[in-house]
């Protein structure tokens, strides 16, 4: 069936899923002040635009159980606030990304649940600030779309995507999931002061990967088509249902790879369609306009455009308010944009000061949860012998992904001992685990740094962020190599040759590629070209950057089979290395995280000590290696005799090097 969303408020019309929609007898009148005639008109409507939020409602850090006023949608709100209060003529989006991604979120979903009648506290919140629409992002689907369909029933705006469809249709037609869009009718007040009636179309889009990254959920339910292509066909049909302007709520990030029609961050190729007048962006956590993207073609920094149009991505966490101006003007009876500006406005400054204050009429409104999380996270599962952290992980074996991995390979060897998995009996059983937080851009303090002692529930939840179930992957030993080539793609290529400062870590790699698979032994040439991008594209198809793979001290042959512990999000991926030709053989409904609380009760006491399986191999040379890590990372930079402080570096990081040379 199709998914009923929210309830529709007045100033809006709702439209059916296909392209021949009727338009109501509202849309049909004259629309607002300017009585019909066409007369000369301007206006400035502002869009303000929140994404990526993660359920951080409160400016709290529930991994660390403190105030983090970098974070919060309780700050943003007295930015929203603000904003509204400078103009006239205003509307607030959500760009998606709302319902997961910290230990309120799982409370929710996993804990607590949502009964008839309750409104998730991300809704909550969105209705007390007056959202006008909303879009959902790829991590809406974590939960299941079950558990989607109860959060979105207690929205009071309307929740639009265009690219999501029913997946099981009797006629062939496949049907949107949700509303594609709607048109706002929003009353606007003039720089003359007249008031006119302004119909603001707005859609929604989201990444196609979702049947590839939530594959279990997703299967067999909805199906997805192409951003652009979807906004091909359903922008013509926004206009000729009267929009005079084009919101897109684009779930996408900002890339100018070459086109293709299922990619990930599609949102520059979005600019590229004509009657499209605003983007708002997310997804990857990035803030525009930002100098960082100031070679991006067709662009500008201090408008905060691409291709003539204006763009904002404000970051994640509520890190920042997104803010585009347009400028109005009626020309033969239609309302055109003439202009437009992006820019964001953040809630702290780059040292982590808060620049406004808490809205706290908004952290009431969601206390009970944040103070039943508080709670759930606090509760004791085991002891630790040793701190485990996560500051080097992307250069040396590690605690943070040891104590993982360890879970995961005792869990699978329990499975495998029953009867309908005989087959397997004598097949080597190996784990894979990335680490998650190392920084990048969830910036310098996003590190696992977990003292000895006593271990709660938060730090299960800091060690695997992810909603991930578990799941185990038959290989061979040629497949588990290039399994290892595309992780190995976490590194730029070294020139022994020079001297002076090589940066090793490439930050355009995402941390949760970079497998580490443990119960073989082997060592990283980063000497040599990396054989994959970071899309798992063939770049040097005779590259070969992984040596000395062993099992049990033999090199592991093309043809020998291991059976890998790995989770639902990477044994489903049709694009990774290695994984994409495996077999799955074990699909279980055991959360990752569940199998590591389980674990770890069940020993009481855990050595989280890294076993050394996989190094960077040491090569000839006088070169300097360098790396970002946390300023707290200095607190153990003296148990690494090849790692040194080197001093501060940009973005709140600071430098290292790594001694490769022999």
């Amino acid at each position: 069936m199709r998914l009923v969303l929210g309830l529709m408020v007045c100033f809006l019309v709702a439209v059916g899923p296909l392209g021949s929609l009727p338009a109501s007898a509202a849309e049909k009148g004259s629309g607002g002040g300017d009585n019909g005639k066409g007369g000369v008109g301007t206006a400035h409507l502002r869009l303000l635009e929140t994404t990526d939020i993660h359920v951080h409602l409160a400016n709290y850090d529930y991994y660390q159980t403190k105030e983090d006023n970098k974070v919060g949608l309780v700050k943003t709100a007295t930015l929203i606030k603000q904003a509204r209060e400078e103009v006239k003529n205003s509307l607030l989006f959500d760009n998606g990304d709302q319902i997961q991604g910290n230990p309120m979120g799982d409370y929710m979903a996993k804990v607590k649940g949502l009964k008839k009648g309750e409104v998730h506290p991300v809704m909550r919140a969105f209705n007390l600030l007056g959202y006008d629409a909303i879009t959902v992002g790829n991590h809406e689907f974590n939960y299941g779309l079950d558990f989607l369909n109860k959060v979105l029933k207690g929205a009071n705006m309307p929740v639009v995507n265009a690219n999501v469809y029913e997946a099981n249709v009797s006629d062939g037609k496949n049907k949107p999931y949700f509303q594609p869009y709607v048109i706002l009718k929003k009353k606007v007040i003039d720089e003359e002061g007249k008031r006119h009636t302004i119909k603001v179309g707005v859609i929604g889009f989201v990444p196609p990967q979702i049947m590839e990254w939530d594959k279990a959920n997703l299967e067999g339910k909805v199906i997805t088509k192409s951003i652009v292509e979807s906004a091909r066909k359903w922008i013509p049909i926004m206009k000729r249902n009267g929009a005079d302007i084009i919101v897109a709520l684009a779930h996408t990030g900002i890339s100018t790879a070459p086109y293709q029609p299922q990619m990930e961050n599609a949102a520059y190729y979005l600019t590229e369609i004509a009657d499209i007048d605003a983007i708002l962006t997310g997804h990857q956590h990035n803030t525009f306009p930002n100098s960082v993207y100031k070679d991006l073609p067709n662009s500008n920094m201090e408008k905060g455009t691409i291709n003539g149009k204006p763009v904002v991505m404000p970051g994640s966490y509520g890190s920042h308010l997104g803010v585009i101006d347009l400028q109005l003007k009626k020309k033969k009876g239609k309302w055109q944009v003439v202009d437009g500006r992006g820019s964001l406005r953040p809630i702290a400054d780059e040292e982590g000061n808060s620049l406004v204050a808490t809205d706290e009429a908004l952290l009431k409104a969601i206390l009970p949860e944040h103070e039943a999380t508080i709670e759930y996270v606090n509760k004791p599962v085991g002891e630790t012998t040793a701190p485990i952290f996560s500051y080097f992980a992307l250069v040396k074996d590690d605690p943070s992904v040891q104590i993982l991995n360890n879970a995961q390979m005792d869990y699978l060897v329990e499975i495998l001992k029953d009867s309908t998995y005989s087959k397997y009996a004598r097949i080597p059983v190996l784990s894979a685990i990335a680490p998650f937080k190392v920084g990048g851009r969830g910036g310098p303090n996003y590190y696992t740094d977990i003292p000895a002692g006593t271990l709660a529930i938060k730090n299960v939840a800091d060690l695997y962020v992810y909603p991930n179930e578990f799941q185990a992957v038959l290989v061979n030993g040629s497949q588990l190599k290039e399994w290892l080539e595309m992780s190995a793609g976490q590194f730029y290529q070294i020139d022994p040759a020079k001297t002076g400062e090589q940066p090793l870590i490439n930050p355009r790699f995402r941390s949760y590629n970079y497998d580490v698979i443990d119960g073989v032994h082997y060592q990283i040439d980063v000497t040599k070209p990396a054989k994959y991008d970071f899309y798992g594209k063939v770049v040097h198809a005779n590259a070969s950057r992984i040596i000395n793979l062993t099992y049990q001290g033999k090199p592991v042959t093309a043809d020998q089979q291991f059976i890998v512990a790995t989770n639902n999000y990477r044994a489903s991926s049709s694009t990774f290395p290695g994984v994409k030709e495996s077999e799955i053989i074990v699909k279980s409904s055991d959360e990752s995280r569940q199998i590591i609380m389980n674990y770890i009760q069940r020993n009481k006491t855990i050595n989280p000590s890294a076993d050394q399986n996989w190094s960077i191999a040491k090569f000839k040379g006088n070169t300097k290696i360098i790396f970002d890590s946390s300023p707290k990372a200095q607190n153990y930079v003296n148990l690494y005799k090849d790692i040194q402080y080197l001093g501060p570096s940009s973005r709140g990081f600071t430098k290292y090097s790594i001694d490769l040379t022999e």
